[in-house]
């Protein structure tokens, strides 16, 4: 997969402020605000930011936390964790494997059958509907 690189300048004229703040600067939108928290239209959930496919509606579930949350991504490829010790937590940061664009954290508390949690903000994805 060849990696998608873009100045700061491109990424924040192509994604708008809110968007860039998350996905570019690893940010986070409040709980229970994000567009697809709650949503439970079917289709895949592409990387805002460059289109690469990232989660499919089928592994998305309700898990209170506010933030779309999957029970795991549309293939082994298409995110890349990695440690988090920011704000004073030990996480584990979830990017796109395409653009190294800020998704959100991944947590081992999700159901069967991977037993994960990728909580993902809704500023770093787009819905394309399969109705």
């Amino acid at each position: 997969m060849t990696k998608m690189i873009k100045s700061k300048e491109q990424w924040l004229k192509e994604l708008g402020q809110p968007a860039f703040h998350i996905c570019r600067e690893g940010g986070t939108e409040g709980a229970f605000s994000g567009e697809y928290w709650d949503c439970k239209s079917p289709g895949v959930y592409e990387c805002r930011a460059c289109g690469q496919d990232l989660f499919n509606s089928a592994a998305k579930y309700d898990s209170g936390s506010g933030w779309p949350s999957y029970f795991q991504p549309v293939n082994d490829c298409a995110v890349v964790s990695k440690s988090d010790d920011t704000l004073g937590m030990k996480r584990v940061e979830v990017t796109c494997s395409r653009c190294d664009s800020h998704l959100g954290h991944v947590f081992e508390d999700g159901p069967q059958p991977t037993g994960l949690r990728f909580c993902i903000n809704s500023a770093s994805l787009l819905l394309v509907n399969q109705e």
